[in-house]
């Protein structure tokens, strides 16, 4: 098949699904066009075959004080339709690119172009939450031709708050179990602190990540005596508060900035617990991944996470705000490393049984031939 997505391009969770789902696609066999407004971060290192990527340029003009990027989206998506006789479009978020799908598939009238629109979370429980884009969100909903969300939580929320015509149907995230796999620790990463256990948070920094949580949990467990440091990788608003807290909480010394990078399943490895206490998370990407690297989990019992994460048997999950949980169990796995070691093997074993790339893109790949057959144009 041909297949348009559109992503955010950043490195949050909604991209990232996107760009491995494009590159899985591809391998399959599929033509991948991602029509974003750069190329999606998972997909910056090496030309992908399989995958052609189209740049939205939005039209800066004096008239406009905001730059009209869902038009120039749908124009781009209507374009890339007619030149390459695409079989569907796949879109992820609600707002803006389901909107600037369906008004391409207006400009493409009478032909129709199926419309699979994936939530991804903050376009249901932040965005849509706001009343002036929470009839957009149901309008968007209901003219796509399916909706799916990354976990049941999801699932049940959107149903909850917008009541879709539309049957909202769950397909998990997943990750690459060959690429994100346990590997020795690398003396090259933090040289100045062998020896020490590593506990590592990988985000965008955004409120929902609680990055607060993260260092004061880090900081209660070196005060129970465990000799760790804190990796941070990602960048973000939030992250300059969770330096803040660092410094208030004395722990600033053992804080370790890795920045934003193109290969993650370098740096988890190197982890001795995964820190991941946000208050939200639609299914938590970064947490699956750890588990893969045989990586212990500590977050918070909320959203989709315990959908990923079992407690007591591949991580723990306390309550949103329970730091002093988190650091016990931080600690707990610190000082009892044939626990963190059976937990890391049971989390690994777990996302390859219930998260496989094979099995989820299956899912995907059957729910485009549902639709796809239903496709009619003109231009054909």
């Amino acid at each position: 098949m041909r297949i348009a997505i559109s992503c955010m391009p950043s490195p949050g969770g909604s991209g990232v699904l996107a760009s491995e789902l494009g590159r899985a696609l591809a391998r399959r066999g599929h033509e991948i066009h991602f029509v974003t407004s750069s190329i999606p971060h998972r997909l910056r290192s090496e030309p992908e075959p399989g995958i052609i990527f189209h740049e939205v340029r939005a039209l800066h003009y004096p008239v406009f004080e905001h730059t009209p990027f869902t038009l120039a989206l749908a124009a781009k998506l209507a374009e890339v339709w007619r030149h390459h006789k695409l079989d569907l479009f796949h879109v992820h978020y609600a707002i803006p690119h389901a909107a600037a799908a369906f008004l391409a598939r207006e400009m493409l009238s009478p032909c129709h172009s199926p419309i699979i629109t994936t939530l991804h979370g903050t376009d249901v429980t932040l965005v849509g939450q706001d009343s002036s884009y929470r009839d957009m969100v149901r309008f968007c909903l209901n003219r796509s031709d399916a909706v799916t969300a990354v976990s049941d939580w999801l699932k049940d929320v959107t149903e909850r708050e917008f009541h879709p015509e539309t049957e909202v149907r769950r397909i998990h995230n997943f990750a690459d179990h060959e690429l994100f796999r346990p590997r020795p620790r690398d003396p090259r990463f933090l040289p100045g602190d062998t020896g020490r256990k590593v506990f590592l948070h990988v985000s965008n920094f955004r409120p929902v990540k609680r990055v607060q949580d993260v260092v004061r949990t880090f900081a209660r467990a070196v005060g129970q005596g465990v000799d760790g440091v804190l990796a941070l990788a990602g960048e973000g608003p939030d992250l300059g508060l969770a330096l803040e807290v660092a410094e208030r909480e004395g722990v600033r010394d053992r804080v370790r900035l890795l920045g934003v990078t193109d290969d993650v399943s370098r740096i988890i490895p190197n982890a001795d617990v995964f820190l991941f206490p946000s208050d939200g998370e639609s299914f938590g990407l970064a947490p699956l991944e750890a588990m893969l690297c045989e990586v212990p989990v500590v977050g918070a019992l909320a959203g989709g996470l315990p959908e990923v994460v079992e407690h007591g048997a591949t991580g723990f999950l306390h309550h949103v705000g329970d730091v002093e949980g988190m650091a016990a169990s931080c600690v707990r796995l610190s000082n009892d490393p044939d626990m963190a070691k059976a937990f890391g093997q049971a989390g690994r074993e777990r996302s390859i049984r219930l998260f496989s790339i094979d099995s989820i893109v299956d899912q995907y790949e059957a729910l485009y031939r549902e639709h796809a057959r239903r496709r009619g144009c003109c231009c054909d």
